[in-house]
């Protein structure tokens, strides 16, 4: 399993918002597709084939290795239909293969349970990394899922500081947010006993993304990031779209 998270479609999500954006409504169902696509072969089809593969016998390796094919089957499709080389998938099938000669060679499980654990970490760190590039991830991610309002939010951007200080902040909050899931799949790991591990791990993905969504979207509503972006969504207030402030907070 890797985690869904290292995909740019994650953290903050307000593209269900701009329903009144033609190019943001075009891209979004590709956009929820892929998601889809991505739970099911990286998080749901492992989970099930580790405890059918245990069913029919196989041992803990065997049943750790085989299900975590499923998330490298999908990167080779991914790049084979797309002709693209994709980082994030060369790095899970690297970690596979490491991971699966370790637990060959010690004999130890746990080695092949830790792997999820490492993702994660690595795609936390990665998230704080971005903080000091251009822009960071969860602005480009922002500016993925809303590609019809590039320009707005590029003149945000460049013209409103407190507009910038959500985004690093978000950015912030996501990447703490993958290291404490990593920890937490870590002590997991290395602590339960090994059949109990996948689902408890699956059931992390999905309490990490809740838990991260709900605080994007509190933050993204009480700083009126949203309204600048979308415009004033309330029944009776609706406008057409977001446009910067007159007066933008130019303090760094």
């Amino acid at each position: 399993m890797k985690p869904p998270t290292s995909r740019p479609d994650s953290p903050a999500s307000p593209a269900a918002h701009g329903e009144d954006d033609h190019s943001a409504s075009d891209s979004a169902p590709s956009s929820r597709w892929g998601f889809v696509v991505t739970v099911v072969c990286d998080i749901a089809l492992p989970v099930g084939l580790y405890y059918l593969l245990r069913a029919a016998g196989a041992s803990e390796i065997v049943a750790l290795l085989l299900s975590g094919s499923a998330p490298a089957l999908h990167a080779l499709y991914s790049a084979v239909r797309h002709r693209r080389v994709d980082a994030v998938g060369v790095f899970t099938l690297a970690l596979l293969l490491l991971s699966a000669g370790a637990s060959l060679l010690t004999s130890d499980p746990r080695i092949a349970l830790a792997r999820n654990g490492l993702f994660t970490a690595l795609a936390g760190v990665w998230l704080l990394v971005t903080l000091f590039m251009a822009r960071p991830f969860t602005y480009l991610a922002l500016r993925t899922l809303v590609q019809g309002r590039a320009d707005l939010l590029e003149r945000l951007w460049t013209s409103d500081a407190a507009f910038r200080r959500v985004w690093r902040a978000l950015t912030v909050l996501w990447g703490v947010g993958l290291l404490c899931d990593a920890a937490v799949r870590l002590v997991m790991a290395y602590t339960l006993p090994v059949d109990t591990v996948p689902a408890l791990d699956a059931g992390l993905y999905a309490v990490s993304w809740v838990v991260l969504q709900i605080i994007t979207q509190v933050v993204l509503f009480r700083t009126g990031t949203l309204k600048k972006v979308f415009g004033d969504l309330r029944p009776g207030h609706r406008s057409s779209r977001g446009t910067p402030d007159a007066s933008p907070d130019t303090r760094p």
